[in-house]
């Protein structure tokens, strides 16, 4: 057992060496030694009067630290490195990991432990972030069940066990149904329309000369929709990719059904009337009503427009209705027609190299920091992984992986930043945070480097701004450094800030930093494309608006007002009268592939995005305001943003944080002129 290396419990794991059949044994060896270690811990502290931080926090982060590096790299290749071997190893112990999970929040001595540290004198002494770990520590703990006794305590344990099983077999699900269909074109008549790039990658993804493979991941799926001239292919292609994991052995919607059962019962046995009320607990938005809120004010400034988008479409394809797999092509054909370019005439100037540079050179010159190529002195898990470490002048600080491409068959699909280290004070010495961020992008085709879609852009940058909060933190405990402890509503306040820079012409065009260039001949974006592409930045934004709103306000209504006396398909129809243009189709079962709110960490929560959005466009109107050209300015500004948003982590409360930055609370002013649904003052 010493020989395995999902028992060494610190650095970087080495992932190449390691195998599905050691999972069970290493993670049942490290639930043994920390079974011991937490009972020597809750004997101890219930032997104290008054127990200090060194008593409790820090060989309780000692104890997390050891369980979150094993199950954290076994989580992490079972989303990069899918494997049928891995599923059965990870469903092994997933149980009893959850068992111990619930064992540790539910510990008695270590809650009264926490209680009486928040009533000592020490607490006087603390900081903000040892106050926030304390507080938090206390939250979730009641949140955990530790007031419940007998059948009611053992009924939580068990459904925290059903809903972590569950969680992975709709993932799993989703994965398999997307894996499991594919569309294959011979002939000449069925490739009419589709665009070089997408050509060569579904060439290489058949592997047969003189057949295409069309698939249900996004770098295959979204240029079919929006380039196939062949109605009846993308009618296919649209109904097999909104019908996933509906129906046969991987049918999701049981599963939804028992998900959204358990989560009502958990609430309610801690004396919320819903999981919505349960989920806000721990979040920004102080309730439902208040998110039901700024949603339906968004849905207001966005109805409207959406209505245009669609009449617009209408009147240019000469079409008096327009199915739901018609709108991508007519939007793109449009787009083409008014702002006189396609996404795909971009991609030349978007090899991810150039984009990579653009991006180090952007991040240099807000915050100070240089990103430095690593590949070769970590241990990756697929050949295309590359390695980064983040320098503050001489000082390494952080490092970063990059995952950047499409493996549908092992991947599973969406972009995410995750934490492989997360910085802390550990024996004196500071650990440097590093961190995964895994994009789902156009593989190299043909010899060529990836050459990115705009949209592939924005999700990089997106993903990178998680990294940064993961990376530039300067807290030292462990539970407040990084995006831990951080409201979940504010957590995409960094990511979706990032992208407002996607269209700054420095970070484009300059001639020495600018991402954008020809891969083959160094060519600078032209001019006339740069224009464009800004004007076309809100193109379509109320539809797309829109379709946020409806996600989000779907994920509340099943969370807080759901019984059971509609179906599924009900609810979604009941509120895409005002939500959607074009109503849902019958085969249209997208909450089947849901995976944010039912496999990861969104259930009552998918609103976030618009939450932490208010945010970020006022965070970013902070450049705007002193000037996107006055480069003094841009770098002052960077840096008290570096102090605040990405230093502070989850030490303050959020809006503490921001208005340690802006200097005020938030306003909605900035998101809905960004998005064109106000007009700029």
């Amino acid at each position: 057992m010493l020989n395995n290396p999902l028992l060494i419990g610190k650095g970087i794991p080495p992932f190449s060496e390691i195998t599905s059949t050691q999972v069970v044994p290493a993670v049942t060896q490290l639930l043994n030694e920390l079974e011991v270690e937490l009972n020597n811990l809750e004997i101890n502290l219930t032997d104290l009067a008054l127990p200090t931080w060194q008593d409790l926090v820090e060989p309780l982060e000692l104890l997390g630290d050891r369980l979150n590096w094993t199950w954290g790299a076994i989580g992490h290749l079972l989303s990069v490195k899918n494997s049928p071997e891995l599923r059965t190893a990870q469903e092994t112990m997933q149980p009893e990991v959850v068992k111990f999970y619930t064992r540790l929040s539910q510990s008695i001595p270590i809650y009264q432990a926490f209680k009486k540290l928040r009533s000592s004198k020490e607490w006087e002494s603390l900081e903000p972030a040892q106050h926030r770990i304390i507080e938090s520590a206390i939250r979730d703990a009641e949140l955990s069940g530790i007031g419940l006794e007998g059948e009611e305590q053992k009924r939580f344990n068990e459904i925290a066990i059903a809903l972590a099983e569950l969680s992975t077999k709709f993932s799993n699900h989703v994965l398999d149904a997307t894996k499991a269909f594919s569309l294959v074109l011979t002939t000449p008549e069925e490739l009419d329309g589709l665009p070089p790039s997408l050509l060569s990658f579904a060439a290489q993804a058949s592997g047969e000369a003189g057949k295409w493979k069309i698939t249900l991941d996004y770098p295959s799926y979204v240029p079919f929709m929006q380039h196939s001239t062949r109605e009846d292919l993308r009618e296919q292609l649209y109904k097999a990719f909104v019908g996933r994991a509906s129906s046969g052995e991987l049918d999701n919607q049981p599963i939804i059904t028992q998900i959204l059962e358990l989560r009502q019962a958990k609430a309610k046995l801690l004396g919320f009337k819903s999981y919505a009320e349960l989920s806000l607990a721990s979040k920004m938005a102080p309730e439902v009503a208040a998110v039901e809120k700024l949603l339906e004010e968004l849905r207001v400034a966005s109805y409207d427009a959406a209505i245009s988008d669609l009449e617009a479409l209408k009147t240019f394809s000469h079409k008096s209705e327009l199915k739901p797999w018609d709108v991508s092509f007519w939007a793109e054909r449009y787009r083409e027609e008014k702002f006189a370019f396609s996404d795909e005439e971009l991609r030349p100037y978007f090899p991810l190299p150039q984009v990579l540079d653009g991006l180090f050179s952007l991040v240099k010159r807000l915050f100070g920091i240089t990103v430095i190529a690593a590949d070769g002195t970590a241990p990756i898990w697929q050949e295309d992984v590359r390695f980064f470490n983040v320098m503050d002048g001489e000082q390494h600080i952080a490092s970063f992986y990059l995952d950047p491409y499409s493996r549908p068959a092992e991947k599973r699909g969406g972009a995410w930043m995750n934490d492989c280290v997360g910085r802390a004070k550990v024996y004196e010495s500071i650990r440097i945070p590093i961190a995964y961020l895994i994009c789902n992008q156009t593989p190299p085709v043909d010899g060529n480097p990836s050459l990115m879609t705009f949209s592939e852009v924005e999700t990089l940058f997106h993903e990178f701004g998680h990294g940064l909060q993961h990376m530039l933190t300067r807290v030292d405990y462990a539970g407040a450094s990084g995006i831990n402890n951080i409201e979940w509503d504010a957590v995409e306040l960094p990511s979706q800030f990032m992208e407002n820079w996607c269209y700054d012409r420095p970070t484009l065009l300059d001639d020495k930093m600018g991402m954008a260039k020809h891969y083959q001949t160094g060519e600078s974006l032209p001019e006339h494309y740069y224009t464009k592409l800004v004007e076309a930045k809100n193109y379509m934004t109320g539809s797309g608006t829109l379709r946020q709103i409806h996600f989000s306000l779907l994920d509340i209504e099943l969370h807080h007002r759901y019984s059971g006396t509609e179906t599924l398909a009900e609810v979604r129809s009941r509120l895409a009268q005002t939500t959607t243009v074009i109503p849902p189709i019958p085969e249209d079962n997208f909450l089947c592939s849901f995976g944010h709110i039912f496999a990861g960490g969104y259930a009552a929560g998918y609103y976030s995005y618009k939450w932490a959005e208010v945010l970020s466009a006022d965070a970013f109107g902070a450049f705007e305001d002193v000037g996107l050209d006055n480069e003094e300015a841009i770098a002052e500004t960077g840096k008290r943003y570096r102090e605040t948003v990405l230093a502070l982590g989850g030490s303050l409360h959020p809006l503490e944080v921001f208005k340690a930055f802006r200097g005020r609370e938030p306003i909605v002013t900035p998101l809905l002129r960004h998005s064109g649904l106000v007009k700029a003052a």
